[in-house]
């Protein structure tokens, strides 16, 4: 299958991007292009739904009580991909934000797919691009996101990154409370693109 749409990425996004106020910075990261480098393979997809998770403010977060093992990258440099496994079955991606020791994370919940569809749908076992990433797990399914890619630095342009399009189009963003969390469910921290067809639930 070819792909859909033609958008090339441009550089990474600098740190200072991610530096700022976590909710901000999960509202401008609608519009961006997810990067995935496999050798010469590249799959790229356009984000259109975000949710934000901040730290003590925030009981929802995994930075809520404070520094472990598992949520150590939330409070070290800002930009770089933060990588858990939950419900037994699934990882997802976030990438961090707010500066050095200051916790924060934005989850990367929903792309719609513009390069290497046809990989993805491979990897998802799917054959209607709209499934490929209409969601947190589908999305680290359809990009090729583990584990081992916690950490990882997203300024580097290697493996994993996020880009400004090369020719950057207006978001119409539609605000609302984040999905499938008990405490801080009433935070309005979830952001979408209104009308697009890849977001998770609409």
């Amino acid at each position: 299958m070819q792909d859909s749409l033609s958008i090339n990425a441009s550089a990474p996004l600098p740190r200072t991007f991610y530096e700022r106020n976590t909710v901000r910075v999960a509202k401008e990261l609608l519009g961006k292009v997810l990067v995935r480098r496999l050798g010469p393979m590249r799959l790229e997809g356009i984000i259109v739904e975000t949710e934000a998770y901040r730290g003590r403010d925030d009981a929802a977060s995994h930075a809520y009580r404070g520094p472990t093992k598992r949520n150590q990258v939330m409070f070290g440099e800002p930009g770089h991909a933060y990588v858990y496994f939950t419900y037994g079955m699934h990882y997802c991606l976030n990438v961090t934000t707010e500066p050095t020791g200051q916790p924060g994370a934005v989850l990367i919940r929903a792309a719609q797919p513009i390069k290497g569809i046809a990989e993805m749908m491979s990897r998802r076992r799917m054959r209607h691009v709209k499934d490929l990433a209409n969601g947190p797990a589908k999305v680290t399914q359809a990009f090729a996101v583990n584990k081992a890619l916690d950490g990882h630095d997203l300024t580097s342009g290697r493996k994993l990154y996020v880009a400004e399009p090369s020719h950057p189009e207006p978001c119409n963003i539609t605000i609302g409370t984040r999905i499938g969390i008990k405490a801080g469910a009433e935070k309005p921290w979830r952001f979408f693109v209104r009308g697009n067809p890849f977001v998770s639930k609409r």
